[in-house]
């Protein structure tokens, strides 16, 4: 049968030309000529049959497959242009969400800048607060010194000297607070400055993702960027999950605005501990200036009594004068009528006989020796007295005139404490002013960037 079906599949073939054709019925009669297996006609039809329904078969499975290809390829056709479509959505929706979380890291930073410029500020009002205590301790310094210049009796602890020690203590009080005030504006502003730093990194981070996303989603099938790449379904190392990406912004803004809210606490706190400084200091002063002035009205009243009573006593010393040289005069005048009694008594003894005689003259001329000699004596022991009044007097006056030295000299220094007090009135009302402040730290420096 073998010889039977290949004949008929080469009497199948079509037959091209005249040539090929004569070389064939050559062949068939060549064959015909050569003895053989002979088929039946019943192989030959069974034959027949069976390619026939081979092809029907081979044609039916190419038919399936062809559908199936078909089919096969609109539905890859529609899948691809879906998952197409569904990544473009989903990119853009990605996009919506990275520029919306850009937006509130974009806003709170700006709104971390404001604060930090408001902190900032505050900061620098406190430093010149603090620099303004600088003044009141050096004029309190200066005059407790000057005030220790007073001599004697009049270096003494009066209520001046206590509420100069007490202003210097409130100032130094006052230096203390508003220093801690600074070091923890310094210190918030470093936590603000960190969070700043850590907004500027996820906001960076947001403007590349959006870059590269938006980038992503402007490629299309057509674009000739567009190329196969190694393995570009691999998970790189540090990949996070929405809800880890969500949560660590989440997470920079809320400690933003906590930092914020501490920053604005800490300004209310700055404001209200630099106005209680302030009135304290203010308290202080014109407690200092009202006690200064009652002290220098009472050395004033003191200077004033000690000059009356040093002119009354020189007087006194005068009056004195004159009375001890009157009593030195009438001394000197009694002295001719004391030698005047005392010829008579002594010539009247050279009376002879009995012609020396106790008479009354001679009792008179005794009795008159003797007031002389008492009233000589009285003069005497007033003299005496009267000098050493006078030399009381004088030492007393010594006294006062150093006393009054003193007095001067210490109404003198509190005149000029008075004065030096004044340079505090005159910082009071150039405070209004403005003046060029040295920050201590430029606390307030940071990059910028541009987020729009």
């Amino acid at each position: 049968m073998r010889p039977l079906l290949c004949l008929l599949l080469d009497l199948q073939q079509p037959i091209d030309n005249t040539s090929e054709s004569y070389i064939s019925f050559a062949n068939m009669a060549t064959l015909s000529s050569k003895p053989g297996l002979r088929y039946s006609v019943s192989d030959w039809a069974t034959n027949n049959k069976q390619i026939s329904d081979t092809a029907e078969y081979r044609r039916n499975i190419s038919h399936d497959t062809r559908q199936e290809g078909r089919a096969l390829r609109n539905e890859t056709t529609n899948k691809t242009n879906w998952d197409e479509y569904d990544s473009t959505r989903r990119l853009s929706d990605r996009i919506n969400d990275v520029a919306h979380w850009k937006n509130n890291l974009n806003a709170c930073a700006q709104q971390v800048d404001a604060e930090m410029d408001a902190l900032t500020l505050s900061k620098e009002e406190t430093e010149r607060a603090l620099a303004a205590t600088v003044l009141p301790l050096e004029v309190t310094a200066e005059c407790l010194n000057l005030r220790e210049g007073r001599r004697g009796k009049e270096l003494v602890s009066d209520p001046v000297e206590a509420e100069l020690k007490k202003e210097v203590e409130v100032i130094d009080g006052a230096q203390r607070v508003l220093q801690q005030c600074i070091d923890q504006a310094f210190e918030q502003l470093c936590r603000l400055q960190e969070a700043r730093q850590q907004l500027t990194i996820d906001l960076q981070d947001k403007i590349e993702a959006l870059d590269v996303d938006m980038s992503c989603l402007s490629l299309t099938t057509r674009s000739p960027e567009i190329s196969l790449k190694p393995n570009p379904t691999r998970v790189p190392p540090g990949s996070t999950t929405p809800q880890q990406w969500e949560q660590f912004s989440r997470y920079n803004i809320t400690r933003a605005k906590e930092e914020m809210q501490a920053s604005v606490q800490l300004r209310e706190n700055n404001n209200i501990t630099r106005a209680q400084v302030q009135n304290e200091l203010e308290t202080q002063r014109m407690a200092v200036e009202f006690a200064l002035r009652k002290r220098n009205h009472h050395e004033e009243q003191a200077h004033h009594e000690m000059q009356w009573q040093l002119k009354t006593t020189q007087e006194e010393i005068a009056e004195l004068e004159k009375d001890i040289c009157g009593l030195e005069e009438d001394m000197q005048a009694k002295m001719a009528p004391l030698k005047l009694v005392h010829t008579r008594l002594e010539n009247r003894i050279k009376r002879p006989g009995m012609d020396l005689c106790r008479d009354e003259v001679q009792f008179g001329l005794v009795d008159e020796a003797k007031q002389l000699e008492a009233t000589i004596l009285a003069l005497k022991q007033k003299l005496a007295q009267a000098q050493h009044s006078l030399q009381s007097l004088k030492q007393h006056e010594a006294q006062m005139i150093e006393d009054l030295s003193r007095k001067q000299d210490a109404l003198s220094l509190e005149q000029r404490s008075s004065q030096t007090r004044q340079r505090l009135t005159l910082g009071v009302q150039t405070e209004g002013l403005p003046s060029a402040v040295v920050p201590l730290t430029n606390s307030s420096g940071r990059h910028k960037l541009d987020f729009a």
